[in-house]
């Protein structure tokens, strides 16, 4: 197995081709990505990222890294409805599972004007913005890693993406090595352990 900043290191380089950019697989699938690491490095890899994205944004004119918090998004968009307070003031009065399903409801998830895939995908420029989403184990149970690439699966097909799944993904998505999320075989593994 390849050591954590090891695997981190070939980020880069492996974004910054230009074919990682634009291309599409042979049986003409999504530019989808996941770097699955371990539950426990969430804080190195979180550095990590953020020194990369702030690296190649300040050096390079042709590619730009969009990042996308989920659980930052979630927390916009609560806010902007003004149902921020209210969910606070439910988790503390019934608990944290009976949040879920109401802000599910506020986010729109999986239905047509999904708020959080509309706010990944509003301001893209094709074959130039690399996205990576992060904040996927802050933003569960709410808001499913499978769900958010199924429903952008159809909304962003001129855009790299890079999910940082802390977990296991084979052909299966383990959220913090124990939660199966659900089978999900369109994205390639991005940097192999």
């Amino acid at each position: 197995m390849m050591p954590l900043n090891k695997r981190l290191d070939l980020i880069e380089p492996k974004i910054l081709g230009e074919s990682f950019r634009t291309g599409r697989g042979t049986a003409n699938e999504v530019n989808f990505w996941i770097f699955d690491y371990e539950a426990e490095d969430e804080m190195v890899v979180r550095s990590h990222v953020d020194a990369l994205i702030d690296r190649i944004n300040s050096l390079y004119d042709d590619v730009r890294i969009v990042k996308y918090d989920l659980y930052d998004l979630m927390l916009d968009v609560l806010r902007e409805k003004n149902y921020l307070e209210k969910v606070i003031a439910m988790e503390e009065s019934k608990g944290s599972d009976a949040i879920i399903n109401p802000i599910k409801k506020t986010l729109r998830l999986t239905l047509d004007g999904d708020l959080i895939i509309g706010k990944i995908t509003k301001e893209l420029v094709p074959e130039r913005d690399v996205i990576f989403l992060t904040g996927i184990g802050k933003a569960w149970p709410v808001i499913r890693s499978h769900t958010i690439l199924n429903n952008l699966h159809s909304r962003v097909d001129k855009n790299a993406l890079v999910m940082f799944f802390p977990g296991d993904y084979t052909n299966e998505l383990r959220l913090f090595g124990e939660i199966t999320d659900d089978n999900y075989y369109r994205a390639f593994k991005l940097i192999e352990r």
